[in-house]
């Protein structure tokens, strides 16, 4: 069976970028996204990618790539878990089912398809696994909720499989970018000129750091010195003013 990179969010932003990259490197790639016209215009560009439109928020989505990715004589050698969404507003005001979609999204597609891989790894005693949080990990988000647990859960779970995975040769990474020009500020609901537009980073640079990481097996990423900062200091700052600062930022 033939060894395949899967990127998951591959339509836009850090998930076409990681494409693009890895592609460079001539690993063959599996894209996954909901919208086919961009997978297949990112697949023609890159000439080694094979397509898969699929919603990865719905139930038995996983059950269904992997059946894919079978079906066509491959196997999972790198997992890019980078496909999921943020939602800014106050908890009790957001939409209830959109919520519900992204922590299906964000945390238990991202589960299951950890899972998915993680036995074929561990018999073949090879593998790679990275999975997008976010520097919203290392604090709560009042007026985000939702999206700054679900990352807190990304960021807890991929440590533990660093530590469980390393005996068996598979390298796993918690990318951390902070504000990034991607469609997630849009998505989210940040308005045009904000703050995040101000602050964030370019893709390029951040799926460099992340395959970088990767490469070296580090267990958490967070690119760029004042996303680091940032990400530290929650821990020497009481939880009551982390949580204060967190909900006056705007946006």
């Amino acid at each position: 069976m033939t060894g395949v990179t899967l990127i998951t969010g591959a339509s836009a932003g850090l998930g076409a970028e990681f494409a693009r990259q890895l592609a460079g490197r001539g690993q063959k790639l599996v894209l996954v996204a909901r919208r086919r016209d961009r997978l297949d215009a990112l697949a023609a560009e890159l000439g080694n990618a094979r397509v898969v439109a699929l919603d990865l928020s719905k139930a038995d989505s996983t059950a269904a790539l992997m059946a894919d990715v079978a079906a066509a004589g491959a196997h999972v050698e790198t997992l890019i878990n980078n496909a999921g969404f943020g939602l800014r507003g106050r908890f009790a005001e957001l939409d209830a089912t959109r919520q519900r979609q992204m922590i299906d999204l964000n945390v238990t597609s991202l589960t299951e398809l950890c899972r998915a891989v993680a036995p074929g790894m561990i018999e073949r005693d090879k593998g790679a696994i990275l999975n997008v949080a976010s520097t919203a990990a290392f604090q709560p988000g009042p007026n985000m909720a939702v999206y700054f647990a679900t990352k807190a859960f990304v960021l807890s779970f991929t440590e533990a499989l660093h530590e469980e995975l390393k005996p068996h040769g598979i390298r796993v990474t918690a990318l951390c970018p902070g504000p990034t020009k991607t469609e997630f500020g849009e998505v989210a609901g940040f308005g045009e000129n904000s703050s995040f537009d101000r602050l964030a980073t370019d893709a390029a640079s951040v799926v460099r750091a992340g395959i970088k990481g990767l490469d070296h097996n580090r267990a958490v990423v967070v690119p760029g010195w004042l996303n680091k900062i940032g990400a530290s200091s929650t821990r020497f700052v009481p939880r009551p003013l982390v949580r204060k600062v967190a909900g006056a930022i705007k946006f």
